[in-house]
């Protein structure tokens, strides 16, 4: 009878530390206490700056990435971790991180759980920035909106650049895994390890994950999606603009980059890795940024990736699990193939022999013009095919042939609204992105003819309010309520159908594809470019 009654108050004890902990914005992780933060007024309970990992310095730069240590008493989350080492060379960039370390593998949270027994479906976001800047405190990746509608959502930070794809021979030699040149996807993954593990404890089900990012983000959910390593921690996957599919951020083979690495390291004129890991960050990151220096990629190093991803969708290796993907309309403008020149036809006639030679005269048919007017509109459509959208198309395409599951495609085709006053010397840049001063006044003159580059995060995410620089009007919040309850319906039940929204068929197979063109007035598409992507797949399948 004693031993009952010791056991009835010993499980009374727990429980009351149980709700006790939710009450007072606590919970428990593998590693320890964790207490969040609320802002005034908001549902949403928001941890900051978790550590998921071993800081990445010292000896363990280069190396993959170490199980966060335990810690003592309470870590207050109560403020974003460091950002990733890199440069600033995005100017629709903005942290609030701690200011940028070597020391950066955090993640954050966002919950609208009251316990832990609510198995909520989670979102897991990757920033973009090229795989060389970024970080998960940006204000257009904040996850507050998203977890209103009942979702626990993270966004994890990644090694970046020379500190998270940098591979050498020695590198290779002394990793268990004979692997080198994916820190950075490593790092997302062992973010995906630390969701199975711990999700549940802030209301989320590890069972309903789906990963999601925008351009190297959505580059990178298509890597962890073929990784074997990853392929199994995701119940689905949103990629905005971008998977690891030449010409876009392809992993290149271990041998190419060892050879990249060791040239890299020679020029520094070092000749051991003890040697490259007592350079300080800074000087690291400053080396890389000089005329002639190779930029690093990620590896296929039968590790992280057996092979290419187009080999590894063909043979259906990948995770079989919905999708939904797509990018902008007017992902760049004609600048990125006709550099200084005037987009005249004369000109245009001249950069596609130049590109494609002999079969100038098909991509001409495919991309077509006959005044200088129609050159800008078809200019702008090839030079956003070559740079991103049609590796997001492959992606799409290979998912239909041997994922199993649905696949549903988008066009974003929403153009921001003009700056604000407030902006004052500013101009779009050429991406996306933002120049700003002095610095804006050669920038030149992009004509609009879509939306550009990374413009839809904010929509997606529901993060407009927080985006001072453009005057919102009502029809943007229309286009973002659309996109992020899409996005929210995905999330929840691999289809982003539901609550009144127009239609979205899914897509099963590569005959009679559809789209979901987002925009003022969403609506459901035939897919008409396709003999456009067939084109260049014949150029860079064959490389």
């Amino acid at each position: 009878m004693k031993k009952t009654l010791l056991a009835v108050l010993l499980l009374t004890q727990i429980t009351a530390v149980k709700v006790f902990s939710q009450t007072s914005n606590q919970v428990t992780v593998e590693n320890g206490v964790v207490e969040g933060t609320r802002d005034a007024g908001s549902p949403i309970l928001i941890f900051k700056g978790i550590p998921y990992a071993l800081p990445p310095v010292g000896d363990l730069r280069w190396k993959e990435p170490q199980p966060a240590q335990n810690w003592q008493g309470v870590l207050k989350a109560d403020h974003f971790g460091h950002n990733p080492m890199q440069k600033p060379i995005f100017g629709d960039m903005g942290f609030r991180s701690s200011g940028m370390s070597e020391d950066c593998l955090y993640l954050n949270v966002w919950t609208p759980a009251k316990s832990g027994k609510e198995k909520l479906p989670v979102l897991v976001y990757f920033y973009g920035g090229g795989l060389a800047a970024g970080d998960g405190s940006e204000p257009r990746y904040d996850g507050e909106s998203m977890a209103k509608k009942g979702i626990v959502v993270l966004t994890v930070n990644y090694r970046l650049g020379i500190f998270g794809f940098f591979a050498h021979p020695d590198l290779t030699k002394e990793s268990p895994n004979h692997s080198s040149g994916n820190y950075g996807y490593l790092d997302q993954h062992a973010a995906l390890v630390w969701v199975q593990k711990n999700i549940a404890a802030f209301g989320g089900d590890p069972k309903r994950v789906t990963i999601a990012g925008e351009s190297a983000g959505s580059i990178s959910v298509s890597v962890q999606m073929a990784s074997p390593l990853s392929k199994d921690l995701i119940a689905g996957a949103i990629g905005e603009s971008g998977a690891g599919i030449k010409p876009t951020l392809f992993p290149i083979p271990l041998a190419d980059g060892e050879k990249n690495g060791a040239a890299f390291a020679a020029r520094l004129k070092v000749g051991s890795l003890a040697e490259l890991r007592a350079i300080p960050a800074t000087q690291l990151l400053d080396s890389v940024f000089q005329p002639g220096v190779s930029a690093t990629s990620a590896t296929i190093d039968g590790y992280l990736l057996n092979k290419s991803l187009p080999a590894i969708f063909e043979a259906g290796e990948q995770a079989h699990v919905p999708i939904l993907v797509g990018w902008n309309s007017a992902e760049v403008p004609y600048q990125f193939i006709f550099r200084a020149d005037a987009p005249t036809l004369e000109n245009y006639t001249k950069v596609l022999h130049q590109l494609y030679n002999d079969k100038a005269d098909e991509a001409l048919k495919l991309y077509p013009a006959s005044t200088n007017d129609e050159v800008i509109k078809s200019a702008t459509a090839l030079a956003s095919d070559r740079f991103i959208v049609y590796s997001t198309w492959k992606w799409a395409d290979l998912q239909m042939q041997t994922g199993n599951k649905p696949v549903y495609r988008y066009e974003f085709s929403r153009i921001r609204p003009a700056m604000t006053a407030q902006m004052g010397n500013a101009t779009p840049g050429l991406a996306g992105g933002v120049v700003k001063g002095d610095a804006a006044k050669p920038t030149p003159k992009v004509t609009a003819v879509g939306a550009p580059h990374a413009s839809e995060i904010e929509y997606a995410m529901g993060n407009l309010a927080s985006n001072k620089v453009y005057a919102w009007t009502p029809d943007d919040y229309k286009v973002s309520a659309t996109m992020e309850n899409y996005f929210a319906n995905f999330i929840k039940n691999g289809n982003p159908n539901g609550g009144g929204l127009p239609n979205w068929e899914a897509n099963t197979s590569n005959a009679n594809v559809k789209f979901m063109n987002i925009d003022v007035k969403s609506e459901l598409k035939p897919e008409v470019n396709r003999a456009r992507y067939l084109f260049l797949d014949k150029d860079y399948m064959k490389q």
